[in-house]
């Protein structure tokens, strides 16, 4: 018999352990405000605004203008968006002389240079928020694609307010990410930075230099 045939005849006569205890979370858990509370959002503003992102309360009617206006005031003239969201129609029906809305409808190979020295800013949808560390989720797909919220160096956010968890544990237990995560999920809390060059903190080394969160209120709830 083999060393291998040994190995694996050892594993086959082994009795099932029993299963271990899950491990207590609860003092491990940061406290979090109730779902739905100001205090939340608050929170998840705070320490948002404390890893230099900028947010910005509005609600479903009037967040195109308000992106707009930013735009303008950041001087940007070249807004890259998605395909196929009813957010990103609403963009490219802006009536504006000086915001050029382009949908991402190429492979990137096709326009690499376009891609990286033309567009001022790129504008994603995030699937969910997490209260506990002031983190953005996103699940880059086909009609948003990863690059949109890397290549470009302003990054526009739209996040409904209602979709704030407590943290990420809660946030994959309700958006059920156990049976339909995708390949790739990104958790942001703010800018791109580094301190590899000489221990300095640099902002946009490895993605955007900015990151503005358009927080959204549905008319029923305040800011």
């Amino acid at each position: 018999m083999s060393a291998r045939e040994r190995i694996l005849a050892r594993l086959s006569q082994a009795s099932a352990s029993e299963p271990q205890p899950l491990p207590n979370l609860e003092h491990w858990q940061p406290r979090v405000p109730p779902a739905g509370s100001a205090e939340r959002l608050a929170l998840f503003k705070e320490l948002m605004r404390s890893a230099h992102a900028e947010v910005h309360d509005t609600d479903e009617q009037t967040w195109p203008e308000l992106l707009l206006d930013l735009a303008r005031q950041k001087n940007v003239r070249t807004l890259l968006v998605g395909n196929g969201t009813d957010s990103v129609a609403r963009l490219q029906s802006l009536d504006s002389e000086t915001l050029h809305v382009m949908s991402y409808q190429r492979p990137a190979e096709q326009w690499r240079a376009a891609l990286f020295e033309q567009v001022d800013a790129g504008f994603t949808q995030a699937k969910s928020a997490i209260a506990a560390t002031g983190s953005l989720v996103l699940w880059p797909s086909s009609q948003e694609p990863r690059l949109l919220s890397l290549v470009p160096p302003i990054h526009f956010v739209l996040l409904e307010a209602h979709a704030l968890h407590a943290d990420l544990r809660e946030a994959m237990r309700v958006e059920q990410w156990a049976t339909q995560m995708p390949t790739n999920a990104l958790v942001i809390s703010g800018p791109s930075k580094t301190a590899d060059i000489q221990q300095t903190l640099a902002y946009g080394a490895h993605g955007p230099k900015e990151l503005i969160v358009l927080l959204c209120h549905s008319r029923e709830v305040s800011p």
